[in-house]
Order: structure tokens, then sequence, then C-alpha cells
């Protein structure tokens, strides 16, 4: 990957917004300046258009959106900046975390009314962090289906997507201003074409093993949850035109996904009130801290594995959710009808379980304070029988990356914005700080959406858009 001097190119064409990527962050670039009357074309390297969107929940944090008010749910951008904010301890950039809080809701409801998307506000737990209920996600409840509905908009569209096609270069002038890229074919043909303005929704380093074994030290042997396209290349590519690079050592983590299944359970076990207990039979942490940092928790567990232990009722609360209902029908769920059966599916000492499973019960009573700092008082007490799940922590994607500012242009080290280069989700520095306890849930998805659609409408402007996208 390399960025080489417009002299070197060869373009055959040239389009006005090119978009490598076409994740949910380029999908909804793309619509953004195709409702301003902007053409743009999306260069993705896979033969179908995934990313680590279709990997996801497909859980989409929103404050203020018509949905919300229809389920009665009082909520704001600010209130959603600050819960952001208290999350990452205030070092996340406040303008851009402010632009993406202001972005969201009318983001979703563009993308409802101008181009047929459902949204549904997922109720019955809060993520934690959130100070109200605003995930918004496809009925369907998955990432996959978020992402077949961006790509059926992009389609009715009429967007071209060029897809088996791998930009390798940029072209650049001396003064930043990017010409062109260059493609490469599965064939290893080769074409440079030009452009007026280039979004970078190529997400980040997550795939890449050496990248994440040098800025995420704790992460370098973990399970990667995420696309094995992350490589890191707007990270090359910035670095080499001279911008900035920050908060590298950020990311998404995630402690629990089945063992060895590689499927997400959802947290909402964890939140309404299940556990997690290690092969010793002990609970090693607060469970609410967030799911991010957790996976930083069960890595350091007996093997590298934990138990997510709930009972009939969350059981059916799991079921709830696709990923969930995958995880059980490849056996991923247990069930024991006593402690005496739960011990032995993991193979714990029941006196430890024993044990865990008293001190749990003193914390419900208000007998004990959880020393993890947890508060049992608000949700039921676990009643058999018991469900339990093998889990391992997982890196599902890194949040650092090219610095950008509010209108999501590329900034060089010395702050200046690069002329005509604008970035979004996973490759752009993120909203989450520069550590794991810094991610609130979906933060990912949040800066992929917003991020795509500001870059998307900054673009247009920049190319001479007379339509700004209607929300």
């Amino acid at each position: 990957m390399s960025v080489l001097p417009t002299g070197h190119a060869r373009f055959a064409t040239s389009v006005p917004v090119a978009i490598v990527g076409a994740g949910a962050c380029g999908l909804i670039a793309a619509l953004a300046l195709s409702d301003g009357g902007v053409a743009a074309v999306l260069f993705e390297r896979d033969a179908v258009p995934c990313g680590s969107t279709a990997l996801s929940s497909g859980f989409i944090p929103a404050a203020g959106t018509r949905f919300q008010r229809e389920r009665g749910i009082d909520d704001s951008p600010a209130l959603l900046a600050t819960d952001i904010q208290r999350k990452n301890h205030e070092l996340a950039d406040p303008a851009v975390v402010r632009a993406v809080a202001e972005a969201a809701a009318p983001t979703l409801e563009w993308l409802a009314d101008r181009h047929s998307i459902p949204f549904v506000v997922v109720e019955g737990f809060l993520y934690p962090g959130h100070s109200r209920l605003r995930m918004h996600a496809h009925p369907d409840r998955t990432g996959a289906a978020l992402m077949a509905a961006l790509r059926d908009a992009t389609e009715r569209a009429g967007i071209d997507v060029l897809t088996n096609a791998r930009v390798v270069d940029l072209f650049a002038d001396p003064d930043g201003r990017v010409t062109g890229l260059r493609i490469e074919r599965p064939d290893g043909r080769s074409e440079d074409i030009g452009c007026a303005a280039l979004i970078l929704a190529c997400n980040g380093f997550g795939g890449n093993r050496a990248m994440v074994r040098r800025h995420i030290p704790e992460m370098g042997e973990a399970l990667y949850f995420g696309h094995a396209g992350n490589q890191g290349d707007a990270m090359a590519w910035g670095e080499a035109l001279g911008a900035e690079l920050r908060h590298m050592s950020a990311y998404q983590g995630h402690g629990s996904v089945a063992h060895p299944h590689n499927m997400l359970v959802t947290w909402a076990l964890m939140m309404e009130g299940g556990i997690q207990i290690n092969a010793r039979g002990e609970r090693f942490s607060n469970e609410h801290q967030g799911y991010s940092e957790q996976a930083v928790a069960v890595l350091q567990q007996p093997g590298a594995i934990a138990w997510n232990i709930y009972d009939a009722r969350l059981h059916a609360l799991g079921r709830e959710f696709e990923d969930y209902r995958q995880a059980d029908a490849a056996g991923a769920v247990r069930t024991a009808n006593d402690l005496d059966g739960l011990a032995a599916i993991i193979k714990a000492p029941l006196a430890a379980l024993t044990t865990t499973f008293a001190e749990i019960a003193r914390y419900h009573r208000a007998e004990a304070r959880d020393p993890f700092g947890r508060d049992f008082a608000t949700r039921p007490m676990l009643k058999p029988p018991y469900h339990a799940v093998k889990v391992t922590g997982a890196l599902f994607h890194t949040q650092g990356g090219l610095r950008i500012d509010a209108h999501a242009r590329v900034l060089r080290a010395d702050g200046r914005p690069f002329p005509n280069l604008f970035c979004g989700g996973g490759a752009a520095c993120g909203i989450s700080g520069p550590a794991v306890w810094g991610y609130l849930s979906g933060n990912g998805l949040l800066t992929a959406v917003t991020l795509g659609f500001i870059s998307g409408s900054e673009a247009g402007r920049l190319c001479g858009s007379t339509a700004k996208p209607a929300c």
C-alpha cells in the first residue's frame, strides 16, 4: 500500500467521488452523495459487500428519534454525547462526539424515509453506559440484515459498486490533494481511476495481526471476530500522506463469544441478571462494566475461558436475538437442573460454585456488597434450571485511526485538513478514547453510520452538489 505522485498514474477514467470500502459507512456515504446529485463509485475488495457490519449485532445508538418518541422514550443528542464522553473519560474529540451524536437521529430517519430501511428500538434491557433505551436495529436484529437492506438501497439508487476491486495505491499531488487510486483485480490486472474526492471507508486494522500486536498487545493473540479485510490500509495511506494517527490503542472487545463455536452471545443476558464465572467456579469482575473491557477480564482467566451462567427467564430473552438462537441450535447452550449438574458441565469444584451462589444471594438481599461493585438488587436472583455457555474474549474491531474533524475531513499532523480526503467508520479515529474501557456499546456502528452520512454530504458539497440529503 503506497501513495504515488499523480504523474505516475494512467487514469483510464475518472469519477466525482471514489469510496474505498462498501460496508455500512461506504454504502451510506454513497447514498448521501446520490441524494445530493453527485455520482460515486464504491470499490470493494470482496465479491459481496459485507464488512464488519455483517458480523455485528447491527445495533446503532441514536438519540431523539421518532422511533424513540413512539415508544415514549425521552432522549437527546446532548445526553448521548454526555454518555459517550463519560465512558471514554472525556478523552475523545468533543467536536467529533457532538457531530456524530447530533447526526445519528436524522441519519436513521433519512435512511428510513428516503431509502425504506426499517428500524426498531431495542427494548427490554439497557446496554452498559447508556442512560436511555436508544439502540436501533433492523427488525431482524442482525448486522447481516442491516447490510442486506443497505445493499438493496444502493441498488435501487443505481449506485455503482465495483466488487473484487482491491485498492492498492493512491495518487496525490504534492499539496496532499488525492487525484485517484489504483485497483487490482483477482487475476492481477490493475487499473488507475481518477477522482475529485476520496472517502476512506475501509475500516481499521483488526485483521492485521502485526499491527494489533504493535498497538494493542493485550489482544495480540486473541480471537479476532471481525472482517479479515481490515488490514489497516487507510492508516498506511494516511501516514504516507502526512496525516495524524490517533488513539491506535483503542478497540472494541467482547467478553461473550461462544467457544469453540465462535458465535456472539448477547450481553443482554449479563445486564438482566446473568453472571460470568471461571473454571474455578468463581466470579472475577463486574459484569455490568461493559462487554468491551470484559474481553480482557475473560482472557485473563485460566485457559482464557469463562462461563455465562443464567436461567430460563434469561434464556427466553436470549432467544429474541438471532445470533443467540444460532448459538443455541449449534449446541453452545448447556442446561443443568441444579448446582451439581452445573458443576459437572463446567468441571468446577462444587464447593466453590456453591459459595459463589451463596455470596450472590447475600448481594441480592443487601446483606453484603459485591467487591466488584455490581448492584444485584435490581434484577431477580437466578433460579434453576441453569443455562451455561462456554465463552472467550475477542477483538471485534479497532477504534483508533486517522484523525478527523467534525466534517469527517482527514487532518494532517499539524491539524490542517487535506483538501479532498474524507474518512469514516473504523478507518477514522473513533470516539472511544485511547483504550478498551472507553468503548460505549454501539460506538462502532454509530461512527460508521453517521460519518458515512457526514463524509458523503461533505464530499458532495466539495464536488458541487446543489442539494443536501433530506433528513
